[in-house]
């Protein structure tokens, strides 16, 4: 059960990662030459666009609260 729950921590930590990622480049893209890259790939306003900002804002908190524990851990 621990295994399974270290598992599916790392798994959430890596999507989470990639997905502020994503939003990071996402904005770089809209600061330096005002072009939305997610909204050019699923549309503009549309639901998905709308659900892959909401998951990178998810993400970006969940990194905020897990983050410091994540970077304190000793690799293993």
């Amino acid at each position: 059960m621990i295994i399974n729950n270290l598992k599916l921590t790392k798994i959430l930590n890596w999507i989470t990662f990639i997905l502020v990622v994503i939003g990071g480049i996402n904005w770089g893209l809209v600061g330096l030459f005002n072009y939305d890259l997610v909204s050019a790939i699923f549309g503009q306003a549309s639901l998905l666009t709308r659900l892959i900002f909401d998951l990178v804002g998810l993400s970006a908190i969940y990194m905020i609260a897990v983050g410091g524990q994540m970077m304190s851990k000793p690799s293993a």
